[in-house]
């Protein structure tokens, strides 16, 4: 095993991180920016208002990304095994 087989399979690792996290992530953000544009608007300043509509939409959205990451992780766990059966 080689620098550039090890440098390949640390930025495939990263990218299956990116499309694992990123949906959760970004709706995470989102629902954030609305909260904070609603309390912008509306002058309500309470720190407890963000907590659980972030808390229901980041579950919803792993409920409903589930299998795309269950998905992304098998494919990526093949890969990374076939390739230690071809080294070894």
């Amino acid at each position: 095993m080689n620098e550039v087989m090890v440098l390949e399979l640390a930025r495939e690792a990263l990218w299956v991180i990116l499309k694992m996290a990123g949906p959760i992530m970004l709706s995470g953000l989102s629902i954030g920016l609305i909260i904070a544009l609603f309390q912008a608007l509306t002058t309500i300043q309470e720190m407890t208002l963000t907590f659980v509509p972030k808390i229901v939409v980041i579950f919803l959205a792993v409920v409903a990304f589930l299998p795309f990451m269950m998905t992304t992780l098998v494919e990526f766990g093949t890969g990374l095994f076939d390739r230690i059966v071809a080294i070894g």
